[in-house]
């Protein structure tokens, strides 16, 4: 069982930065593929950005590339999502997922396995 608890969503106006942490329980962090998504009011939750066990690969959303960055400290059991030049539309909800049998990247939300609460995030024009 792995249990994700997200933090450090809030309210900012754009153009603005924040930082997302994800902390996760267990001892076998390392061994998984990490991914960050996000639900915007009225939308189907989609995927924003992954990270590999050992942060050597990563992939973007087009709509956050350039914008966004994942990381990882498997030393600390966290994912981070630093966010920049914030948009209005970059408003949702914003979870983080554990993908445990990490065979490649993945990108679509059926293929993580455990998920956290979500965290808002809030861009004000």
């Amino acid at each position: 069982q792995v249990q994700l608890v997200e933090s450090g969503g809030g309210l900012v106006q754009a153009g603005g930065s924040l930082t997302l942490s994800c902390a996760a329980s267990g001892r076998t962090f390392s061994q998984y593929n990490m991914g960050w998504f996000r639900q915007a009011p009225g939308k189907e939750r989609e995927f924003v950005a992954g990270i590999n066990w050992n942060g050597g690969l990563v992939t973007y959303a087009d709509s956050v590339k350039g914008r966004f960055t994942i990381s990882r400290d498997n030393a600390k059991n966290s994912v981070y999502l630093q966010m920049d030049s914030l948009k209005p539309e970059d408003t949702a909800v914003y979870y983080c997922a554990a993908d445990v049998l990490p065979l490649r990247l993945r990108v679509h939300q059926s293929e993580y396995d455990y998920w956290g609460q979500g965290t808002q995030v809030t861009v004000s024009s």
